[in-house]
């Protein structure tokens, strides 16, 4: 079986056993809604989503029959990953983000930086990309991104004042 890194347990929350989840998908409402299968740490252990809510910029899950702090505390720091075969293909120009970290961007066929995060905001989301040793976000929507192209790792960008 194939794993995708989905995020990590930063912390625990409460006594009630909650984890505190740095998510590195921008599809928690599927990663991690109830019901879900979830596996943890190097070992992939299985478990069961029994809920999770948002919580300042952080998912807070509870795992089935783990209801208690003392049963989850081992699992800080610990990865959290879903199964391949549970991860639904995408849109035709969709993309996950872990597929957009690292592209080379281009603007006018010249290499001006690469992509080093990828952000999800209100309206949109954006990529963060250094140019020049300074990092500069752009919105992730047709009017500033010309392709994507994963093949050969790379994005190009419009050539717009003020956007770098």
């Amino acid at each position: 079986m194939e794993y995708i890194l989905i995020g990590k347990i930063v912390n625990t929350h409460g006594i009630n056993g909650e984890l505190k989840v740095e998510s590195y998908t921008d599809f928690y409402d599927e990663r991690f809604k109830k019901g879900t299968k979830i596996y943890i740490g190097e070992n992939h252990l299985e478990f069961e989503v029994k809920q999770y809510r948002l919580h300042k910029n952080n998912i807070l899950i509870k795992l089935v029959n783990n209801e208690d702090i003392n049963l989850v505390e081992k699992y800080k720091n610990s990865f959290i990953y879903k199964s391949s075969d549970d991860i639904k293909p995408l849109k035709n120009g969709e993309y996950y983000f872990r597929d957009l970290k690292g592209l080379d961007v281009y603007q006018n066929g010249i290499l001006i930086g690469k992509v080093k995060n990828c952000e999800e905001g209100n309206r949109y989301n954006f990529l963060r990309i250094t140019v020049r040793d300074k990092e500069r976000l752009i919105p992730f929507i047709e009017q500033f991104i010309l392709n994507v192209d994963l093949n050969n790792s790379r994005i190009d960008i419009v050539e717009m004042e003020g956007l770098l």
